[in-house]
């Protein structure tokens, strides 16, 4: 999938781009506002989008905000004919891949296209995991809260049934670890695994994927394909953000779950299914039931057993345990010196509101265990939002000061490699480029 879809009001710009990107080999389609791209949304796989900000009906940056939710595997690239640097940062909080400027930064066109395309077809692959034994058990669940231990003790008792479970949590509270430890747990644990990330596809992408289709079932449906379905056989299928599941899927689905078959796309014939569902969402699926996107039978079927995952914030004494697995988790797989947490790193890592929970905390402790050049982690080789916990016991930095020093640390890490620092820094690579150049940081940075 190379779609790629262009909004600009300007049509001379529009058609020039149009034929530099399908030169590259994307298929490109138009739109010259919002509206006509939403349609184009709902209609079309698109890959990318190249979206001007100023626009008759709206402002691009607001639009990226509308679209990352409901289309979270499109990237989107804004382009301006005046540089912003207040609109480009909004662009990036609002989820855009980059921010680049008309004329300006044409020559990065392609390329940026070519690195969101990478990203794009990277999140779909991870958003499928096959798995013939599980990597994960309960013994992998770390943590000795209250909270966290209820949680466990819970899925124990009912892994080892047939029964439908839902996972309810936050984003980043272990979702998956807990889908695979009930698996490994299980009567189907001989059999695979097989896990996906609805949020990942469109409602015609996620069809084919999970119900398998039948050759010529639609254009380029060269030869049968099996579906998730089908290869979970005998297994667990774990259905991650199911809140993001189409209306019309959820009807499907829950004539498997209630009669054991479907439908291939393209078929006639009833295929049979034998699967245990697995499912998660961090969506309050009542509210959406109320609101008509989710159906409340499917939910009944669903929520035959329930375990709520606790946030970080439930279970902070649970933080230093996690973060010192963390730390050593990546040492040991980089080889590189043992380290410990400072005391008061420690206690700020405890003072934190995790919005990303135990996902935001590995990563932060990766990242500390790069930055730091001792035996211990402190609260300078946190993150500036962390460390702003403790400004009256330390001299407040700017945020600019703070982000240079970080961009400079990471760049020393990776010996000057941009593209691996940027990877790091989880940016473009232009705005790392425009970073370096914002903050004067050399472009020949070595270890």
């Amino acid at each position: 999938m190379n779609k790629v879809l262009i909004i600009d009001d300007e049509e001379k710009l529009r058609q020039l781009l149009t034929r530099i990107i399908s030169l590259e080999g994307f298929t490109v389609l138009e739109a010259s506002n919002l509206a006509t791209a939403s349609t184009v949304l709902a209609k079309e796989n698109i890959a990318v989008i190249l979206c001007d900000v100023k626009l008759p009906d709206g402002n691009g940056v607001d639009f990226v905000k509308q679209v990352k939710p409901k289309y979270p595997a499109i990237e989107i690239i804004l382009l301006t004919a005046y540089g912003n640097i207040p609109d480009g940062v909004q662009a990036m909080k609002n989820g855009a891949f980059d921010y680049i400027v008309k004329g300006d930064d044409n020559d990065r066109i392609i390329p940026l296209l070519h690195q969101a395309l990478d990203k794009v077809s990277l999140q779909k692959k991870s958003a499928i995991t096959i798995n013939s034994k599980s990597s994960f058990d309960f013994g992998s669940i770390v943590g000795q809260s209250k909270a966290i231990k209820k949680a466990i003790d819970l899925a124990k008792k009912i892994a080892d049934s047939s029964a439908t479970v839902l996972l309810l949590g936050e984003t980043g509270t272990g979702k998956e670890v807990f889908a695979n430890a009930i698996h490994q747990n299980s009567k189907q644990k001989n059999n695979s695994l097989v896990a996906i990330n609805c949020s990942a596809f469109s409602k015609e992408l996620l069809e084919g994927e999970l119900f398998g289709h039948k050759a010529g079932a639609y254009t380029g449906a060269m030869k049968d394909k099996k579906g998730l379905i089908e290869m979970a056989e005998g297994g667990t299928l774990f259905l991650d953000e199911i809140g993001e599941l189409n209306i019309d899927l959820q009807a499907k689905l829950l004539r498997v779950l209630e009669n054991g078959e479907f439908i291939k796309l393209g078929d006639t014939k009833i295929t049979q299914a034998n699967v245990r569902v697995i499912a998660a969402t961090n969506r309050d699926l009542k509210k959406e039931i109320e609101t008509g996107l989710f159906r409340e039978d499917l939910y009944y079927r669903i929520s035959v057993f329930t375990i709520d995952l606790p946030s970080l914030r439930e279970r902070k004494e649970d933080i230093p345990v996690l973060a010192a697995f963390f730390l050593h988790q990546f040492i040991e797989k980089e080889n590189r010196p043992i380290v410990k947490i400072n005391a008061a790193a420690s206690k700020l890592l405890q003072q934190y509101d995790w919005k990303g929970n135990i996902r935001e905390l590995k990563n932060v402790m990766e990242r500390a265990a790069i930055l730091v050049e001792g035996t211990e982690i402190l609260p300078e080789h946190l993150p500036y939002e962390i460390q702003q916990q403790n400004v009256g016991a330390q001299k407040k930095l700017s945020l600019a000061a703070i982000e240079k020093q970080h961009i400079e640390k990471i760049l020393h890490y990776t010996g000057g490699n941009k593209t691996k620092a940027a990877s790091l820094l989880e940016i473009g690579l232009a705005t790392l480029y425009r970073k370096m150049q914002e903050y004067s940081i050399s472009t020949n940075i070595s270890k």
